[in-house]
């Protein structure tokens, strides 16, 4: 009997690694095949070719800037306007320009109240103009 105990004395338990690496290999495979199918949510605009027999344009009446000031006047590219007049105005201008130039931008001082630029923004959807980016005063 003291015989056996000395057996199992030097016998050291192993663990076996084996099946452990089995399934690192496989989960490995399933990764390199499924990473290029991954879906890619990025949509991008590539710049269009002009036509040889096209015109320059003037470019600086492609850009709408709507500002607001701190008395909450409002200008269009400089040229002071009321809510009502804005609106009108934009409406106008938006629709006779095709869907991919209807960018709008709004210019606000930062210590002015939220909820005077959402007006602005609101002002700009009802009138189609799509995207509509804000800036910030500091930069010119």
């Amino acid at each position: 009997m003291n015989s056996k105990h000395d057996l199992f004395k030097s016998v050291k338990p192993t663990v076996n690694i084996t099946p452990l690496i089995d399934v690192l290999l496989v989960l490995l495979i399933i990764f390199m095949v499924i990473s290029p199918f991954k879906p890619h949510k990025l949509d991008t605009k590539i710049p269009e070719k002009p036509e040889a027999t096209a015109t320059p344009e003037d470019k600086t009446d492609l850009s709408l800037v709507v500002t607001l000031g701190f008395d909450r006047k409002l200008t269009l590219n400089s040229q002071p306007l009321t809510a009502a007049e804005l609106s009108t105005k934009l409406k106008e201008t938006l629709a006779a320009r095709p869907a991919n130039l209807r960018t709008l931008f709004i210019k606000a001082p930062r210590a002015l109240p939220y909820n005077a630029v959402t007006e602005v923004i609101d002002l700009a959807k009802a009138a189609g103009a799509v995207p509509i980016g804000l800036q910030i005063d500091m930069l010119e």
